[in-house]
């Protein structure tokens, strides 16, 4: 095990380093370009903030894995994870395109359907639903196709959805990239290349959290939140779900967040006979402040029940030891970055 995990925390401490020295720059930029997100009705913060956080966040993940392909002198290739950088830059290209210069929710749509296709023809295919409970294993044949572009552009706008107070967003993402990676480690065989991808993006996501704690310096805007999202839809198809050992509902445990988010705020977009693309000021996260708790106090409340969720899904795959002990040190690392943001005030 200890083999198995010297790479991927290489990988997590490089990602951080990466995103945490080049998130300052952008933000530079941004405030010379005027890249802002304004302050609107449907927004918490009461001044512009610079918007493009993503790409420190895509750039610690893109040269991190570099980093670690040439410690190994080699790339791992049969594994997906191509399908998933080339799809994940195109979320990311989206994104950043919608952060300067503003693009129609139906235009992003057909491209995020595009990215997912792109990844599901170059191996991220839910190809099976298997439910050891029932004793299932159930090949889904062509229906393979719509439920994995489904699965995929669904997770990617749910983390846009909760992205709407500071450090949540990045703060769940980067939980859950842990546990994936973690359930990933112990399949049968192990899905190291899923585990190393994780962790990479969770360190990305922590050098970026540095600066987006509340009061938030910078967002991650929809290039980091798409990109966060179509990595760790995809990861948990090529990490969790190609096991057979494993039900096809542990990536439901460990994303419960932003599922229940996404679906609760399409369901009652619908009913109200809205697009469900329209936005509004229904989402979790906006309950709970018009509930009265703090932004860091939701962020602690939606992270509690994330863990919990996370604890969950590790115990039924034996991982509960191994997870727990990888909580407490992102836990202490998480309070150390909100104590920075805090005395940046």
């Amino acid at each position: 095990m200890d083999s198995l995990i010297k790479m991927p925390i290489i990988g997590f401490i490089a990602a951080f380093i990466f995103s945490v020295s080049v998130v300052p720059l952008v933000r530079k930029m941004c405030l010379k370009e005027g890249y802002y997100d304004l302050p609107g009705e449907r927004k918490i913060h009461k001044k512009p903030i610079p918007r493009l956080g993503g790409i420190a966040i895509w750039l610690g993940t893109i040269f991190s894995l570099i980093t670690v392909v040439l410690l190994q002198h080699e790339y791992p290739f049969g594994n997906s994870i191509s399908a998933i950088l080339v799809g994940g830059t195109i979320m990311f290209i989206l994104g950043l395109v919608d952060d300067t210069y503003g693009l129609s929710a139906k235009f992003k749509f057909f491209v995020q359907i595009g990215a997912a296709l792109v990844a599901f023809l170059l191996g991220v295919q839910i190809n099976y639903a298997n439910l050891p409970v029932l004793d299932l294993h159930i090949m889904l044949g062509f229906w393979s196709l719509p439920i994995t572009i489904l699965w995929i552009v669904g997770l990617s706008n749910a983390f846009n959805f909760i992205d709407g107070v500071d450090g949540l967003a990045g703060t769940l993402g980067m939980i859950s990239a842990i546990t994936l990676g973690i359930i990933a480690l112990v399949a049968q065989p192990p899905q190291t290349t899923c585990t190393l991808l994780c962790f990479i993006l969770a360190g990305a996501i922590l050098g970026f959290l540095v600066f987006n704690y509340n009061p938030a310096r910078i967002f991650m805007g929809d290039s980091g939140s798409l990109f966060m999202g179509f990595l760790l839809a995809s990861l948990t198809v090529v990490g969790v779900m190609k096991s057979v050992a494993f039900t096809i509902f542990l990536p439901v445990f460990v994303l419960v967040v932003p599922i229940f988010d996404i679906c609760f705020a399409t369901t009652r977009r619908l009913l109200k006979g809205k697009s469900p693309f329209s936005a509004d000021a229904e989402h979790l996260h906006h309950k709970l402040l018009k509930a009265g708790l703090s932004q860091n106090k939701t962020v602690f409340a939606l992270l509690t029940a994330t863990i919990a969720a996370g604890i969950i899904a590790t115990y039924i795959v034996g991982a509960l030891r191994l997870y727990l002990i990888a909580v407490l040190i992102i836990s202490a690392a998480l309070f150390l970055v909100s104590i920075i943001s805090k005395l940046r005030k």
